[in-house]
């Protein structure tokens, strides 16, 4: 099942002579459970287009379909409210907020939308990340690695339909980084759970499923793994 349809995604900036396409009429479909890497050198437009996948920003004209929906029909309310339900956005700099600990910033998107998360499913979710001795800490007394744990335990608490992860590991050194790519590894085969992650690391995104290649807003290469 198709999971994100893409048709035909345009992202302009700037006119006339200063008209720069950023995301140049692309098109590609990723399948529930695909771990897709998206490479490209740093202005290849690939954390534009994960702006876009994210609805964070709107194209210019194109669709995204998720789970079927096309998302820029809907309006910014609506657009923010599926964003918290549907999808897991993981940042390169972890963006958790300072005052709240290891277990508030994950719940944030449940607690945001009125919802109890389940005892069990946080539990686990805190065994799986190696966060279960830091429940009560804040973002300040964490390492980089582990500040990424608790990000990906908030983009994955929802059991959203996609998890984006922009350089998730360009804050981190080499050792961290493996880490959370094991687990972002880990939440595809155990959770089932769709990921595309940007990166300029071809060590990364050897790990996936697929490799999409950007140059210059245009995809130029799309192959398994």
């Amino acid at each position: 099942m198709k999971i994100l349809e893409v048709k035909n995604l345009v992202k302009t900036y700037g006119k006339g002579e200063n008209k720069v396409r950023a995301v140049d009429d692309i098109s590609f479909s990723v399948d529930e459970g695909e771990f897709v890497a998206i490479v490209g050198a740093s202005g290849s437009g690939k954390s534009t287009l994960l702006h876009l996948l994210g609805g964070v920003d709107r194209p210019t004209s194109g669709k995204v379909l998720i789970d079927g929906k096309d998302i820029y029909d809907l309006s910014d309310d609506a657009l923010a409210i599926f964003r918290r339900r549907q999808l897991g956005i993981i940042y390169q700099f972890y963006n958790l907020i300072p005052i709240l600990n290891v277990t508030e910033n994950i719940t944030l998107p449940c607690d945001l939308d009125g919802k109890t998360v389940a005892k069990s499913r946080l539990q686990e979710l805190l065994k799986t990340l190696g966060l279960e001795n830091r429940t009560s800490h804040l973002p300040n007394q964490l390492s980089g690695g582990q500040q990424q744990r608790v990000s990906i335990g908030r983009a994955l608490i929802n059991n959203p339909a996609l998890i984006l992860a922009d350089e998730p590991t360009g804050n981190l050194d080499s050792k961290s980084g493996d880490e959370i790519v094991s687990l972002l590894k880990l939440s595809n085969k155990k959770y089932h759970q769709t990921i595309i992650i940007i990166t300029h690391d071809l060590a990364i995104a050897n790990q996936a499923d697929r490799i999409i290649t950007f140059e210059d807003g245009k995809i130029i290469k799309d192959e398994q793994n």
